[in-house]
C-alpha cells in the first residue's frame, strides 16, 4: 500500500468517531426489517469447559479480531488502540468494479456460560451500521460450545434492512444483486472459519493480528493481494442519511440471548 493510500484509510477510520449509529430502535419492525440466524458447525472438541487452543478457543480468537471474512467480497481496517466495545470499523465491500467503505461500531459484548453447570459457552460481539452504509441494522457474532457434547459452532445473527435513501442506482443493484450477495458472504464466513480452524489452522495465521506499522489493522489477515484494487472505485459511505443516533461510547456491555 503506498503511503497516499495508507494516509486516507488513516483518516477515514478515524473520522468514523464523528459518524452516528444510522437507525433508532423504535423503527425496527416486522415490516421492512429482515431477521437472519446462520448456524455453522466448526467441529467438536472435549465435552466440558473450551480447551486450550481447541476449536473453540481458536474461533473466538478470530473473531475478536474480526479476522474470518471471506477477502473476496468484504475486508476490513480498524484502529489497533482501540478496546473492542465501542470500536470503529471500516468495512471495505467489494462488488465489480467498485469498493463500498462503510462504517459499523461494536456496541454490544456477549460472553456468557462461564458457571461450569451452564450448557453453552457463548463468546461473541454485535456491531451496528452508521451513516453512510448500504444497510440498516444489527449483527451480532457469536461462537458457541455446547459442554455436553463437545460441539463448537460459529453463529451470525443479523437484523437489518437495505438503507431506504439508496436511490434509483443503489437501489436497483441492491435489488439485483444485494440479497445474493448477502447471503453469500454469510454462507461463505461459516466455510472460511471452520477452514482456519479446523481443517488447516496453522496456515495463513502465525500471530494475532497485528498493525502494519500505522496503527491499523487489516482483515483478514490472510487476503491476498488484489491487482483489482488500484484500478475499482472506491466509494466512501454511499448513502446519505437524513438522520441517526448519536452512539459513540456505549453505557454498558449488553448481554445476548443464546
Amino acid at each position: 500500500m503506498t503511503p497516499a493510500r495508507g494516509a486516507t484509510l488513516q483518516r477515514a477510520v478515524s473520522d468514523l468517531a464523528d459518524l452516528d449509529v444510522n437507525y433508532e430502535p423504535s423503527e425496527v419492525g416486522p415490516r421492512g426489517w429482515t431477521t437472519d440466524e446462520h448456524v455453522h458447525l466448526l467441529g467438536t472438541e472435549a465435552p466440558g469447559d473450551p480447551v486450550p487452543d481447541g476449536p473453540w478457543a481458536r474461533a473466538r480468537d478470530l473473531v475478536e479480531d474480526y479476522d474470518f471474512t471471506p477477502p473476496e467480497l468484504l475486508r476490513a481496517v480498524y484502529a489497533r488502540d482501540t478496546a473492542l466495545l465501542g470500536r470503529d470499523i471500516l468495512l471495505d465491500g467489494r462488488f465489480g468494479p467498485v469498493r463500498f467503505l462503510m462504517g459499523v461500531r461494536i456496541t454490544s459484548i456477549v460472553d456468557e456460560g462461564e458457571e461450569a453447570d451452564a450448557d453453552w459457552r457463548i463468546w461473541g460481539w454485535g456491531y451496528e451500521t452508521l451513516q453512510g452504509h448500504l444497510q440498516r441494522g444489527r449483527v451480532v457474532y457469536r461462537v458457541a460450545k455446547h459442554r455436553e457434547t463437545g460441539r463448537v459452532e460459529f453463529r451470525a445473527d443479523v437484523r437489518w434492512q437495505p438503507h431506504p435513501r439508496l436511490g434509483p442506482v443503489l437501489g436497483l443493484g441492491w435489488r439485483l444483486f444485494g440479497r445474493h450477495e448477502q447471503l453469500r458472504f454469510y454462507r461463505r464466513i461459516g466455510g472460511r472459519l471452520r477452514d482456519r480452524v479446523v481443517e488447516h489452522p496453522d496456515e495463513g495465521r502465525r500471530d494475532r493480528a497485528a498493525d502494519a506499522g500505522d496503527g491499523l489493522v487489516y482483515v483478514p489477515t490472510d487476503a491476498p493481494a488484489s491487482r483489482l484494487d488500484r484500478v475499482r472505485l472506491r466509494w466512501f459511505h454511499p448513502v446519505r442519511d437524513a438522520g441517526a443516533r448519536r452512539v459513540r461510547t456505549p453505557v454498558a456491555d449488553r448481554p445476548e440471548g443464546s
